[in-house]
Formats: C-alpha cells, structure tokens, sequence
C-alpha cells in the first residue's frame, strides 16, 4: 500500500494525536456514506454494543486479530491475559496500535496470514464487521480452510458481520439486484475508504445474514455454535470446528 493509499489508517493516527476525522466509505455504484469513523476504531470496553461485549466471553488462548484498525479488541484482551497478535494491511493503524500499547501488531493482509508466518492460535477474532474481510464467498471458503490448519481441535473464529437484509433504503436493495445480476452475493460490496486527499484501495467486502454465513461454512470444517444478536442488523457469531 502506497502512502496515498492509506485513508483508513490516515484518519486513525490524525484523530490518535488530537484531530477530527469523517471516514467517507464510496461503493462502486457512486454511494457515499459517512461511518462511525476513527472514535469507534479507538473505543473503549464501556462503549462498545453489549453483544460485542458477549461475542469477547468465548475469546480463548493466544488470539489472531483480524483487521485490528486502531487495536479496541487486542488491547482489551491483552488487559484480559490473552497474548494477542493483530494484523492489519494499514501501516498507519498498525502504527496507532503500537504507540497504545499493542504488544504484537504487524502489517498484514488477511490473505497472508498462515500458520508458518504467525503459528497457531486458539481464537481468531474478526470484531468490527469484518467477517466482511472475507471479501466473496469463495475466498471466505478458503481462508476458513487456512483458518482451519491454524488453530487447535477446540480452536473458536469470533466473527462480526451484518445483515444487509435489514434495510428498506432503495439504494440499498437497488445494489442488491445490481449484485444478483452479476453473479455475486447482494451483500457482496465493493467499497475504498476516502479522507481528505487520501483514497483507499478498491475491496470486496462481504456482508451476510445468518443463513448465508452458514451455508459458507458448510464443507470447511467449521460450523456456528452460537449466533449473538443485536437490536439492528449486526450480530456476532461464533464458530467452531465441526465434526
């Protein structure tokens, strides 16, 4: 990633030292929408929805942190006892995570993450939505499989994800039918990140309901042992391995 590139970890380190900071999120098909922005990325335990606060109770052992941003979840685990590593592919993020105190942060994506690389974990956590870096659901298939050989017989992915069914916007569901036309999941996104005269890279990033996140894991060797609501569309889930 080319400096240039990097809205999203531009915006966490200038809001990190004291600035404000709007994250605009731009999809393919011209939509700009406003996120929760940097505050949420560095949030703390008391502010955060209480099925994510429920989704942290099964966290167990040494711990991969998918897509740490900012570092909320790793460093709230750390606090907790668990030796965390947090992977993000923004420099900048990884940079904010290591001036607050993450222990082990390193820039990288989620498609390099192995056990040869990182070794083996008893949790890997996908917190913030980002079962979403899953992309399409034939790489999330894969990187479950990956996932698989990376964690032990009890190993547990705790994932986040919402449900893009939970909306009436018509922009919204015009996206939907835009997606089914051309072969690809409703909720399958294809999104950069914008700020100030920063642009992100283009992404897939997949959005599921429960149905469809289960029916991705069928034939990985992983399965949902416990879905965690919330009032909106977000939820958690946790997955095992299955038999």
């Amino acid at each position: 990633m080319k400096p240039h590139e990097d809205a999203f970890g531009r915006e966490i380190y200038d809001y990190f030292q004291g600035g404000e900071a709007i994250e605009i999120v731009e999809r393919d098909d011209g939509f700009l929408g406003v996120s929760m922005g940097p505050g949420a990325y560095l949030s703390q335990y008391p502010d955060w929805s209480a099925y994510q606060k429920e989704a942290l109770r099964f966290v167990q052992g040494r711990t991969l942190d998918v897509g740490c941003g900012a570092g909320r979840f790793a460093l709230y685990l750390q606090e907790q006892g668990h030796e965390v590593v947090g992977i993000d592919n923004s420099p900048l993020a990884i940079e904010v995570c290591q001036q607050r105190g993450v222990q082990d942060a390193r820039v990288m994506s989620i498609t390099q993450a192995s056990r040869q690389k990182l070794g083996q974990f008893g949790s890997i956590i996908m917190m913030g939505n980002n079962f979403g870096l899953f992309g399409s659901p034939q790489r999330a298939k894969w990187l479950l499989r990956r996932f698989y050989h990376m964690t032990p017989a009890n190993g547990r992915i705790i994932a986040e994800s919402n449900d893009p069914y939970q909306t009436d916007k018509p922009y919204h569901l015009d996206y939907h039918e835009r997606n089914r036309k051309r072969g690809r999941m409703p909720g399958q996104l294809r999104i950069r990140v914008r700020y100030l005269n920063f642009t992100g890279q283009w992404i897939d990033y997949l959005m599921v309901s429960q149905e469809e996140m289960t029916g991705i894991l069928a034939g990985t060797g992983w399965g949902v042992s416990q879905f965690i609501n919330s009032e909106s569309g977000m939820y958690a889930a946790v997955i095992e391995k299955s038999a």
